[in-house]
């Protein structure tokens, strides 16, 4: 199934059905908004699949994507992995932190929940001088998780799959971490691409619980990066089992996998600026590309082996509050 959050002049918005080709849309009648949508899955999962199938058949009217809202608009909580080695270990190697404590479990932050800005709006920042950069990420969103579930369990609870841009500000982001604590202002909220799907929907793509697609990533339109999300050092059940270690997980959590990165991330490009720079510094002594300026654009697209867009795209102008 595929699903979309429209405005209706509330905070989380109403919640559609949209066709598999994402062309039709229909208010979903199992439930009102994506947060009743997890807290009732189970109850509602075959009403949802009826309607889901009667939209694909021709009901509804058409959708505009650009105009939906973040799929879950506000969530209860937000954590964000860090599952791709490569870019973790290129940064660790510009910085000269090769030799750091890594911990037996994945990296994860809490950050803010309270907000997921649409796919097409505006970001608003204080100011250029704290180095804005995009970071482009896969992201699941579960029912409720009880404490304690293994890695196996986890998939269960993995009911929806999202496409993310996780906005950092780079200079301040180094000082919040000096001082032994997480980031506060390093990290405003994220966005999320119109469309949230169910794994089935990925097919093959739905590989070892991640997901086997390239993120297109599209810098004021000229291409930045290609980097598949199958390449995660371990899978979002292993990051809601590590989430879900001493606490329940209410549903509506939303886990990211942290910056989508390959190996080979010289030829397929990068999904943030900071990979980029890092390249830079390595091979040529020094970081050529600035980082963005008021009025640049980013854009981030998922595509099928059919060329169907996924999740719709994110396609946002960075602009001063």
């Amino acid at each position: 199934m595929k699903f979309a959050t429209m405005p209706d002049g509330t905070k989380d918005g109403r919640l559609f059905i949209v066709s598999r080709d994402l062309t039709r849309i229909e208010p979903a009648k199992g439930a009102h908004t994506m947060q009743e949508l997890m807290e009732r899955w189970d109850e509602v999962e075959i009403q949802l699949e009826m309607e889901y199938e009667a939209v694909n058949n021709g009901l509804g009217g058409g959708f505009e994507p650009a105009a939906a809202l973040a799929p879950l608009p506000r969530a209860w909580q937000w954590l964000d992995g860090s599952a791709f080695d490569s870019h973790g270990d290129l940064m660790d190697k510009v910085f000269g932190m090769e030799d750091k404590f890594k911990p037996p479990f994945p990296y994860m932050y809490q950050g803010v929940s309270s907000k997921f800005y649409g796919p097409t709006q505006d970001v608003k920042f204080p100011t250029e001088d704290d180095f804005i950069d995009f970071e482009g990420e896969f992201g699941i969103i579960t029912d409720e998780v009880p404490l304690g579930t293994s890695a196996t369990d986890a998939r269960k609870h993995i009911r929806l799959i999202v496409q993310i841009n996780d906005w950092s500000l780079r200079r301040i982001a180094p000082l919040e971490m000096k001082s032994g604590f997480g980031w506060v202002m390093a990290k405003p909220p994220c966005a999320m691409a119109p469309i949230a799907v169910t794994p089935d929907e990925l097919g093959d793509a739905w590989r070892d619980a991640r997901v086997d697609l390239p993120l297109n990533v599209w810098w004021n339109g000229e291409k930045f990066g290609a980097a598949n999300g199958y390449a995660m050092s371990v899978g979002f059940d292993q990051l809601v089992a590590h989430a879900a270690y001493s606490r329940d997980l209410v549903a509506g959590t939303v886990i990211g996998s942290g910056t989508v990165s390959n190996e080979t991330y010289r030829e397929v490009g990068s999904s943030c600026i900071a990979e980029r720079r890092g390249i830079e510094m390595i091979d040529e002594g020094e970081a050529r590309t600035a980082f963005m300026r008021f009025g640049d654009t980013v854009k981030m697209e998922v595509f099928d082996a059919d060329g169907q867009s996924v999740f719709g795209a994110i396609d946002q102008k960075v602009v001063a509050a």
